[in-house]
């Protein structure tokens, strides 16, 4: 981990995870765990579940439960921070160098999860708009 993500990661710690917890009847619900992908590190006992309220198309508001090592704990904050407020089809334009960017940092495994981050809930984004019939 480079310095900018681990200085980030300590930030987390002393502020908070802005976005840890929970969203009762969230519009799209994400369930991952270590062995299915390696989107939470790698670890078997790793998790990680993403809450995402969606109204009008915009993701009004989003939250995750995880365990998961210090980059991926990185990487779901800015994942947050990056697609809250966002329609659904501003979210597919959301890339890993938008991470990078918003960071400062080129760190692989950072970029790394933040792909699988974002192939994890573009899934997510498709089966919603195939349930409620949303554009796609």
């Amino acid at each position: 981990m480079d310095e900018v993500v681990m200085a980030y990661y300590r930030k987390l710690v002393e502020t908070g995870f802005e976005h840890a917890g929970s969203l009762e009847d969230a519009s799209i619900f994400l369930e991952n765990f270590a062995e299915i992908s390696p989107a939470c590190g790698g670890n078997t006992n790793d998790f990680m579940h993403i809450y995402i309220n969606v109204v009008n198309e915009i993701i009004s508001d989003i939250k995750y439960r995880s365990i998961c090592d210090q980059t991926t704990n990185v990487a779901i904050e800015v994942l947050c921070t990056l697609v809250k407020g966002k329609t659904l089809g501003e979210v597919a334009g959301v890339t890993e160098q938008t991470f990078s960017r918003f960071l400062g940092s080129e760190d692989k495994r950072l970029q790394e999860t933040a792909k699988d981050l974002l192939e994890f809930l573009n899934k997510g984004i498709a089966d919603y708009r195939a349930q409620t019939g949303g554009a796609c």
